[in-house]
């Protein structure tokens, strides 16, 4: 049961119901038979590769800046409340790419785009170091000028999405332009360029292709540089500005597959003379969960509609709606797995499954409580 009663919302316009429908109806038909949860590296090709040729992608990598990020936070829902591989393999062909799209050369986006585009290669984003995570300005890799308009990267990246399994990725690393933040820039590097190590595959609770990634003497073109010097921290800022709403979107999708399978459970489960829907209690968690999800709602279309508005930003708004869902999400699916009762902690159940696959939302492009700084930083700013 998909509710799709949100695209009545005045957030939508036509195109957006008929794309929802559009990726309900490949999802039904597809996603099951795509992602094989024991080959993760397998699934993810297979499914860039179909979601390219039914078209999903041009969402992801538009042929302009013009990203509709209403339509990605549609598609990544969709997709999230079939299969998490599913959102993670349209999500990262997006991530990976962004900062070419916004940033890049134009020769850059001709060489890059339209593989991605059609779901022929595959992008990664590579910003996480050791010690640079939530604090970007952390970042430690190395890039200096090697000479013969070369740029030579050292140093390394961790928890790299695709890592591994990446056609190219999207790097940042310090080019000393200024201290902090100010001293980094953004580079396109090929996965096959000598120097570029997987040193490491790493496993989590919720599998995807993760990689620990190294660079020594890695030595690419000055013309791989997206944008200017020292635009590397601005350039991701901007990218996570668009992507960060849509993860409160898959978010989104986790939460309401969770409600259905508990409002079936609900239903069919006898307790006590009667359906377990019939207890106040399992009643008020309902309410609570549906609630939830439609706050949940309307924060990340509102920061999708901001955006494709024409906000030159969307900080605050893409932080609370990031922060909201994901949260959320979390109590969503913990009440599932509660009613569910012992069902709800076998391996392979839709609630632990989903249980595993939140974890992890509440960390990434940001963790929860760096959303709040954010938020917090974005109000004092205001009043400043």
């Amino acid at each position: 049961m998909a509710d799709k009663s949100f695209l009545a919302w005045p957030f939508f316009e036509e195109r957006h119901r008929r794309l929802a429908d559009e990726a309900e109806r490949w999802a039904a038909d597809n996603i099951a038979a795509l992602a094989d949860h024991h080959d993760i590296d397998g699934s993810c090709r297979r499914l860039v590769e179909a979601m390219g040729a039914a078209g999903f992608l041009a969402h992801a990598a538009p042929e302009d800046v013009r990203f509709d990020v209403r339509s990605l936070c549609i598609l990544r829902e969709t997709f999230a409340r079939h299969d998490g591989l599913a959102d993670f393999a349209f999500a990262m062909q997006g991530l990976g790419t962004g900062a070419l799209t916004l940033s890049g050369s134009d020769a850059l986006k001709r060489r890059v785009l339209p593989g991605v585009r059609a779901g022929e290669t595959i992008a990664a984003f590579a910003l996480t170091e050791p010690e640079a995570g939530s604090d970007v300005a952390q970042i430690a890799l190395k890039a200096t000028p090697a000479g013969n308009d070369m740029i030579r990267l050292d140093g390394e990246k961790i928890w790299i999405s695709n890592g591994g399994i990446a056609d190219h990725y999207v790097v940042f690393a310090r080019t000393g332009e200024a201290p902090g933040a100010k001293g980094l820039s953004a580079f396109f590097v090929p996965a096959d360029t000598p120097g570029l190590v997987i040193a490491e595959r790493l496993e989590t609770i919720a599998p995807h292709p993760l990689a620990r990634l190294t660079f020594d003497d890695c030595c690419i073109p000055t013309t791989n540089r997206i944008g200017n010097g020292g635009d590397g921290f601005k350039i991701a800022m901007a990218t996570l500005d668009v992507f960060r709403s849509t993860v409160g979107a898959a978010a989104l999708g986790f939460a309401r597959r969770a409600l259905d399978v508990t409002l079936d459970r609900a239903r069919s489960r006898q307790l006590f003379g009667g359906p377990l829907a019939d207890l106040p209690l399992t009643q008020t968690a309902l309410a609570e969960m549906a609630t939830a999800i439609d706050t949940s709602a309307l924060l990340v279309y509102r920061a999708a509609w901001t955006r494709d508005a024409g906000a030159p930003r969307i900080t605050r708004e893409a932080a609370m709606a990031k922060m909201v869902a994901t949260e959320n999400a979390q109590e969503v699916i913990d009440r599932a797995v509660q009613i569910h009762g012992a069902e709800g902690v076998r391996s392979g159940s839709v609630p632990e499954t989903l249980y595993r696959e939140i974890r992890a939302l509440r960390i990434y492009e940001g963790a929860t409580e760096v959303q709040k700084l954010i938020i917090a930083r974005q109000l004092l700013s205001q009043v400043a």
